[in-house]
């Protein structure tokens, strides 16, 4: 990338030949406006650029071979890596500007605006681009789909990831991300018949697993809930997840028993303790849980700060995760269910 560097002129001043000779003073230099955001942000990257030698090796490249979009895309990625977003941002502008009919320099710039939380201007630009560029492959209509669902435009996303399904009805991460939005409309039947045909297509899929649960637990199919969670978490983390739904609904103390069950399984599972002492709090019971015959009496839970908003807005993103579009980019990777966390 080149700066534009500005030469402030020096006036140079003659002596007359009489025998008084004055010299002038030179004018102040006018003040130099101050660096905007960018300039400074431009100035440093370009100074981390010429100590790393991966990236100068990079930016020679791009010099060299200009019309080389795999090189400005590998920089720009070279430059998120590093801390500097908006500029690997305004490398895949440039590349997308230059390159307008190119999928790939599209989606890199697609990836760049959602990593700085500009959703909507990668939703118009990717649907603008779909409309001028129609695509044979289902990623396009895979990450629309997810940006319109992270912007809960779920009637919008629900058409972009069918879309993605017309174009290869095969793939399960696709289904998962489908029912995902069937999910939080609260179309749980037909979440449900998604869940299940990504499981037909990926059996061990761990994502699919923990949504199907879900969603059959929003049917008030709890046994099935639970052992669709045990199969693929075993059964504290299986009880733990249930309990989580409940505390959802205000049941606690059908979620006191479930969590009773999965302490019982596993009594030191951190998503368990810290959902019993959610319950403690909204309830107003002591925390406590009974443990089998034989095992002592019953195990106090030590209070903490975490509180129910905090709990509430995070319910989501822990026990769903996030969207599941693994094939082509980690971000997209949907986490599954895990004893270590909170469900």
């Amino acid at each position: 990338m080149r700066l534009r560097v500005t030469l402030v002129a020096v006036a140079v001043f003659s002596m007359s030949c009489v025998r008084q000779t004055s010299v002038a003073k030179a004018p102040a230099a006018p003040q130099q406006a101050a660096q905007s955001v960018w300039e400074r942000q431009i100035r440093n990257a370009k100074d981390a650029g010429d100590g790393d030698y991966q990236l100068r090796v990079l930016r020679e490249k791009v010099a060299a071979d200009s019309e080389s979009i795999p090189a400005r895309l590998e920089l720009a990625k070279a430059y998120q890596e590093r801390g500097y977003p908006d500029v690997s941002l305004e490398i895949c502008r440039l590349t997308a500007g230059r390159f307008p009919a190119s999928g790939e320099a599209q989606l890199a710039l697609v990836r760049a605006l959602r990593g700085v939380n500009r959703r909507n201007e990668a939703i118009q630009g990717l649907e603008a681009f779909l409309e001028q560029h129609p695509q044979m492959s289902p990623d396009y209509y895979s990450w629309l789909g997810i940006l319109r669902d992270e912007s809960e435009l779920w009637t919008e996303g629900e058409a972009a990831h069918r879309k993605a399904l017309e174009i290869s009805p095969a793939d399960d991460s696709l289904h998962n991300n489908l029912g995902y939005n069937l999910l939080m409309q609260k179309k749980n039947d037909a979440a449900a018949a998604e869940f299940r045909e990504a499981l037909k297509r990926n059996p061990r899929s761990p994502v699919a697993h923990n949504n199907l649960g879900l969603a059959l637990a929003n049917q008030n199919a709890t046994g099935e809930a639970v052992a669709t969670w045990q199969s693929a978490a075993g059964a504290a983390v299986a009880h733990n997840n249930l309990a989580a739904v409940l505390i959802e609904k205000g049941n606690y103390p059908a979620a006191r028993k479930e969590l009773e069950i999965s302490l019982d399984y596993n009594r030191s599972l951190p998503a368990a303790l810290r959902n019993l002492e959610l319950v403690s709090r909204l309830d107003g019971n002591p925390a406590l849980f009974h443990v089998k015959q034989g095992d002592g009496p019953p195990f106090p839970v030590k209070q903490d700060q975490t509180g129910w908003e905090r709990w509430k807005a995070s319910f989501k993103k822990l026990f769903v995760g996030p969207l599941d579009n693994s094939r082509k980019d980690p971000d997209k990777t949907a986490s599954a269910p895990a004893s270590g966390e909170e469900r």
